[in-house]
């Protein structure tokens, strides 16, 4: 499904270059559930972004089924991430000027399909989430817990093909984050990719796989030059 080559990202650093990562090499099978870890600094997040196309300033060569992402416009990639990704946000990423209920519009809204059935499909996430009570508020009248959980649901709206999740329940209650897991399970076992970064061993036991970043490379592959 995704097939990452050779993945670099670097700043520059004086006269040298700062490598956030190195020489990535990476399969990610559709229907899995990955897990990232590494201490803070490694390339965790750097790595997700670079896998939803929010950064485009690396090196590497990007296969998303078909689509050799390194050789496409940001159009395009737009366009591809709105049709199979859906990201939860370390910090939340929500719309100031929104409500909650229009927040989780957004991403209904680039599918071809009414506005009753969108707004049918909205009603169905609050209550799932049981943040009815809260949709007509603007984020900045949310704590940062419901923001996330605002988040996660804004993910998941429009049943994406894979799910990126960036420490998904750091904001959250211990109850609320199992919540939230189970919730990744049950999406898991129905077919959604899901990878997430963490730092809780208790969430990377959920996934069928864990990868772990060490200054930018993967933990035990071989380094070159």
């Amino acid at each position: 499904m995704i097939r990452l080559r050779n993945i670099e990202k670097h700043y520059p650093q004086g006269a040298s270059r700062f490598y956030v990562l190195r020489q990535i090499d990476l399969d990610i099978h559709e229907g899995e559930f990955l897990a990232v870890m590494g201490p803070s600094g490694a390339g965790k997040s750097t790595l997700l972004h670079i896998l939803g196309m929010h950064d485009t300033a690396w090196s590497g060569e990007y296969h998303l089924y078909e689509h050799a992402i390194h050789g496409l416009d940001r159009r395009r990639r737009m366009d591809l991430y709105k049709r199979y990704f859906g990201f939860v946000f370390q910090s939340y990423h929500l719309l100031d000027d929104l409500t909650v209920f229009e927040n989780l519009e957004v991403p209904l809204s680039y599918r071809d399909m009414a506005r009753g059935e969108r707004q049918s499909i909205v009603c169905d996430m609050l209550d799932r989430f049981q943040i009815v009570g809260k949709k007509d508020l603007y984020p900045n009248q949310l704590s940062g817990g419901q923001q996330q959980l605002v988040g996660v649901a804004r993910a998941m709206i429009a049943s994406p093909k894979v799910i990126l999740a960036d420490e998904p329940t750091g904001n959250l209650h211990s109850s609320q984050g199992v919540e939230i897991m189970e919730m990744f399970r049950k999406l898991n076992e129905e077919g959604t990719t899901i990878v997430m970064v963490t730092h809780s061993e208790t969430n990377a036991a959920y996934a069928h796989r864990v990868i772990r970043l060490e200054d930018g490379w993967i933990a035990g592959a071989p380094r070159g030059e």
